[in-house]
């Protein structure tokens, strides 16, 4: 592994593939984006999102959102 793919540049996207209960960087970032919201969510914050959909999500709301349910909290 070099020096780029332990400390991505800031800014940049990462590419993810994400599995059950765990995921997998395929292109070293930073961050990547909330599918719902748009908002960049930090690799090491990430915690939400789908297998099948490949996709990412900043909150538990904004997945339930992607499901077609509103919440109000």
């Amino acid at each position: 592994m070099n020096r780029m793919e332990r400390f991505p540049q800031p800014g940049v996207e990462a590419e993810v593939r994400y599995l059950d209960g765990d995921f997998r960087v395929l292109r070293p970032g930073t961050f990547v984006r909330c599918k719902v919201t748009g908002e960049p969510i930090p690799i090491e914050e990430l915690r939400y999102w789908d297998v099948d959909l490949q996709e990412a999500y900043a909150t538990p709301q904004a997945k339930l959102e992607r499901m077609g349910l509103k919440v109000k909290l």
